[in-house]
């Protein structure tokens, strides 16, 4: 079966940027939202609402607790719906974790540190033990506070050579990212504005009061792999394995599992389910912003992306803030340094695109309300837009 990239963007348009009225509704139907940018969580969510507001989404992550920040695919950190959560932290973050231990106890057993850690195990066990004790009885506390209260967190990897980059570095981070993946700590609410990239940490137990649910790795991968297809399908073999930062061994293994129907697409061999359905026709404009989780849903991106990279990745792969139209990217835009959007269209849409364009970043500015935002990850067209503010 031949699926066009006509037939695909307008199953990306209908999937990916239908209206919704709750943040969980827009988390679950694009699956996770990129949350490496906390911005990006709030805009990710406004394009895709005209009635969210910022306080609605803070509610649904900081109190009602629906939604929660994980590392999860890729070592990256989401938000995904709490009904997903132990399908991702099995199928991805418990990896990540195992990973992360791994190279610290490396780091720890063979750089010299200060003070020395003569048992590396033991040291670890108290410091993990120390650390979330500690957070309990605080209830939230920043990565500076921890540190302050627990002496192990402050254990510092000295340098072995006299490069600029080799410096003495704490531990303090590692230790806590780490926690996190093995899902006894969460990323929750920054001190300050919602654009803050200063967040604070809280026990796991605030989202799930007896721990993130455990679920077999393997048949996690596997519920994963057919959520992944509901949203970003039909896609390549190849786009699956990147999203989810598997090795083949582990996405064959899930994808075998699946009930998939074969197709082929302009770049090569695809897969999507058999229910698969594609809208004749589903026009719609569209302000997405940076790492958003539509156009960094696949490794090849040629028919919805066309020859707009350049302008729009940085060199390490992250994409900035992009205007779509009828499933496609068609341009850029930026927020100045008094909130107002700018917008560069890339290819003609003719007028009535371009007016709704202009429409959506009118909205977005009052949205906004003043507040600038300015990506982790600057971009070309970005920085550039921002540069005539």
């Amino acid at each position: 079966m031949k699926i066009t990239d006509a037939q695909r963007r307008a199953r990306l348009t209908r999937t990916h940027l239908a209206q919704q009225t709750r943040p969980e509704d827009v988390v679950s139907a694009l699956l996770a939202l990129h949350a490496t940018d906390p911005a990006s969580v709030y805009l990710s969510i406004f394009a895709r609402s005209r009635k969210i507001t910022v306080d609605d989404i803070r509610a649904s992550m900081y109190q009602q607790r629906s939604l929660l920040r994980m590392m999860g695919m890729r070592r990256t950190m989401f938000v995904v719906a709490n009904d997903d959560v132990p399908m991702i932290h099995s199928a991805a973050s418990v990896g990540v974790a195992r990973v992360m231990r791994a190279r610290l106890v490396k780091q720890v057993t063979t750089l010299p540190t200060d003070p020395v850690v003569d048992d590396v195990d033991a040291w670890l066990a108290d410091v993990e033990r120390d650390t979330l004790a500690k957070l309990r009885e605080l209830g939230t506390a920043t990565g500076a506070e921890l540190s302050a209260a627990v002496p192990g967190l402050r254990t510092a990897l000295l340098p072995t050579t006299d490069k600029a980059y080799d410096v003495k570095q704490n531990v303090t981070s590692q230790v806590l990212v780490m926690l996190a993946a093995e899902g006894h700590m969460v990323r929750s609410e920054p001190r300050g504005k919602w654009t803050s990239r200063h967040h604070t940490w809280a026990p796991i137990e605030h989202w799930y009061p007896d721990g993130v649910p455990h679920l077999d790795e393997a048949t996690a991968r596997t519920e994963l792999a057919r959520r992944w297809l509901e949203v970003f399908g039909p896609a390549t073999f190849e786009d699956l394995q990147w999203w989810t930062g598997w090795n083949k061994t582990q996405t064959r293994s899930a994808v075998s599992a699946i009930d998939i129907v074969d197709v082929e697409l302009s770049e090569g061999a695809g897969i999507m389910l058999p229910d698969t359905q594609f809208p004749r026709k589903a026009p719609g404009i569209a302000l997405l912003p940076s790492l958003d989780p539509t156009p960094m849903g696949w490794k090849r991106r040629d028919w919805y992306l066309g020859d707009h990279g350049p302008k729009l990745f940085d060199t390490f792969g992250n994409i900035g803030p992009t205007v779509w139209s009828d499933g496609r990217i068609v341009g850029g835009w930026s927020v100045s340094s008094t909130g107002e959007v700018l917008t560069e269209l890339f290819d003609d849409i003719g007028s009535a695109a371009a007016t709704a364009v202009d429409a959506e970043a009118e909205r977005l500015t009052a949205v906004l309300d003043g507040m600038p935002v300015v990506p982790t990850f600057p971009t070309p067209t970005e920085k550039k837009l921002r540069g005539r503010s």
